[in-house]
């Protein structure tokens, strides 16, 4: 998995944060769902937003170390 995700300011983060506590492992599902919502809607800066959401959720929820250790 990829961990070199863009945010583009801390509320991205606090979204996905509460997500997880929300929806558990259902979080990044309902992050899609909202970003399929804002797309249909013609709402292509929430789309985007909710997509990064969808990633940083993802990024969160891997458990696997990646990198070196300090």
């Amino acid at each position: 998995m990829r961990h070199d995700v863009f945010l583009s300011d801390r509320a991205a983060f606090a979204d996905a944060s509460e997500l997880l506590d929300s929806f558990g492992e259902f979080a990044a599902v309902e992050a899609a769902q909202r970003a399929s919502r804002s797309r249909d809607l013609g709402n292509v800066v929430h789309f985007c937003r909710w997509r990064e959401v969808v990633r940083m959720i993802d990024m969160l929820s891997d458990h696997q170390v990646d990198g070196a250790l300090h």
